[in-house]
């Protein structure tokens, strides 16, 4: 089992920038891939980012994101980033992280969710 715990959320005006957080409550370096989910109300839940296990790909990015969010692991603290610059209203939604244990997927078949963080952006 591995519980995930998101904070970083919060409110902010176009243009800026907030840095998610999501820690691990067991070592996902090795086995697990991470990937950050959003919801916005009304809509379903989109891919936003993924990082595979360590030294096997490079990032992923939805291509909405590609350019303005770094997602980003500590591997000694089993937290993975998402800092997210440039914000847009559009990007306001519930984001959650997830993992899996295997590779990549822009689909939620993942293993494991935190509970969600909310993010605010205003025009």
């Amino acid at each position: 089992q591995v519980q995930l715990v998101e904070s970083g959320g919060g409110s902010v005006q176009a243009g800026g920038s907030l840095r998610l957080s999501c820690a691990a409550s067991a070592r996902t370096s090795t086995s697990y891939t991470m990937g950050w989910f959003r919801q916005a109300p009304g809509k379903q839940r989109e891919f936003v980012a993924a990082i595979g296990i360590f030294g096997w790909s490079d990032p992923y990015y939805a291509d909405s994101v590609k350019g303005r969010f770094t997602i980003s692991r500590d591997i000694a603290k089993n937290t993975v980033y998402l800092q997210m610059n440039s914000l847009k209203p559009e990007d306001t939604a519930v984001y959650s992280c997830a993992a899996r244990f295997g590779s990549i997927l822009t689909t939620p078949e993942y293993d494991y969710w935190g509970q969600g963080t909310q993010v605010t952006v205003s025009s």
